[in-house]
């Protein structure tokens, strides 16, 4: 019903003009395979025609890698509102580039190139303070200005709030402002480790900076999914002195304590708050909420969010502003898209916390990230559980999404090409 209303909504508002379109030229006598969204739960494997360049700053990318971010199970689930059947999904993506535009003047035909999520131009404002997901010119939504007051960055293979652009769960995609959008990856860096250079290695990174996490922090991060789990290797990289990983799915707090050698906690077994108050009772320096919208944990935000009286739960915000400590700091990186009841903006204020959150603007971080990875202080990889083709992603999703068979992260591959 929410995703009705929205694409109802949507197309009585209309879009506005871009500065280039966001809606790539296609050739139908080339097809090409891809990921779309069908619907709730429906994740199809088909074919659709290939983009071809479309302004004089793009490049077309041949993919080699993509897989599915935490995010995509909103869309699959079908709580993201604003979608549209036959969206081609995916804003991980990795590949050689192709086809290179007349303007282009850093990236070159035959180049290995990760691709960040949000689509900067790289020259309003906001991309000129290096707040790239805030780009004011790639996003024609006229209903997310309507809903949040602005238009943030367009974003690959998401909701129609966010441009609806076709996104990198396929052969081929087209790359608008390259110079801005891509970044060269040297040859002894495998795609395992760049791929995920694309979002959750400076999305992570972005959750320690927003939440301020230093040397001998103590630190709670909930959620243990790739960002999660991310996110604690950044804050051991940051020097924090205790990390506490927050979830219920067995193979991802095993991943935390084998892998990272993090402390971890079974909301399904334990109290947190009261395990987290036992353990510090001052409180957390640093809560860090990267699960997102969906998770309701008590009856009242279950109903609510039945009856649709509110699209977001606040209950693990409440959680942890209620284990950080009076001048804490809370770091947002879970998505949240509409409004909730109940959220304790009194507990905020009279504990004077501080409260930050948003999608990270990755090419800012992208030089540090990258050298981090090329010194070996970084090997994201540890992170991967599946390694598959592109045709598996239908099941992929389901999988992900229902915490099964021990998937966190998924790394795809188009399958062996059968088009010219």
């Amino acid at each position: 019903m929410q995703n009705l209303i929205s694409n109802i909504t949507d197309q009585i508002l209309g879009q506005r003009p871009t500065v280039v379109p966001m809606q790539p030229n296609v050739d139908e006598s080339r097809p090409m395979h891809s990921l779309v969204w069908m619907g709730s739960t429906d994740v199809q494997y088909v074919e659709k025609p290939r983009p071809v360049l479309t302004d004089s700053n793009d490049v077309i990318l041949q993919i080699t890698a993509s897989s599915i971010c935490g995010s995509d199970l909103h869309m699959y689930s079908g709580t993201l509102p604003n979608m549209k059947q036959g969206d081609i999904l995916g804003h991980e993506f990795m590949g050689i580039v192709t086809e290179v535009g007349t303007s282009v003047q850093n990236i070159r035909q035959g180049q290995r190139v990760v691709v960040a999520f949000g689509i900067a131009c790289g020259v309003c404002h906001f991309c000129q303070r290096k707040e790239f997901t805030a780009c004011k010119t790639t996003n024609p939504s006229n209903l997310e200005k309507a809903q949040y007051g602005h238009r943030t960055a367009a974003i690959y293979g998401y909701s129609h709030l966010t441009g609806g652009v076709p996104g990198g769960q396929a052969e081929y995609v087209r790359v608008p402002f390259a110079d801005v959008n891509c970044l060269p990856i040297p040859d002894d860096i495998p795609d395992e480790k760049a791929l995920l250079l694309s979002d959750v290695v400076p999305t992570a990174f972005h959750g320690t900076e927003l939440g301020g996490v230093s040397a001998g922090s103590i630190v709670g991060i909930w959620g243990l999914g790739p960002i999660g789990l991310m996110t604690a290797r950044w804050c051991q990289i940051r020097g924090a002195s205790r990390i506490i990983g927050i979830d219920c799915v067995p193979e991802r707090l095993q991943l935390a304590r084998d892998a990272l050698g993090i402390e971890t906690l079974n909301f399904k077994e334990v109290n947190v708050l009261q395990e987290l108050a036992d353990m510090f009772p001052d409180g957390l320096d640093v809560g860090i909420e990267c699960a997102g919208f969906d998770y309701a944990t008590t009856w009242k935000h279950k109903i609510e969010m039945a009856l649709n009286l509110e699209t977001d739960t606040s209950d693990i915000l409440t959680e942890i502003f209620t284990a950080v400590r009076p001048f804490g700091r809370v770091s947002i990186l879970g998505v949240y898209v509409g409004t909730t009841n109940h959220f304790p903006i009194g507990m905020m204020m009279e504990k004077g916390l501080t409260v930050s959150a948003g999608q990270c603007p990755a090419q800012k971080y992208w030089k540090m990230a990258l050298e981090k990875v090329k010194k070996g202080e970084l090997d994201p990889s540890f992170i991967i559980t599946h390694k598959k083709l592109l045709s598996d992603g239908p099941d992929l999703y389901k999988r992900f999404n229902g915490k099964e068979d021990g998937v966190i992260k998924v790394f795809m591959q188009p399958n062996p090409q059968v088009h010219a």
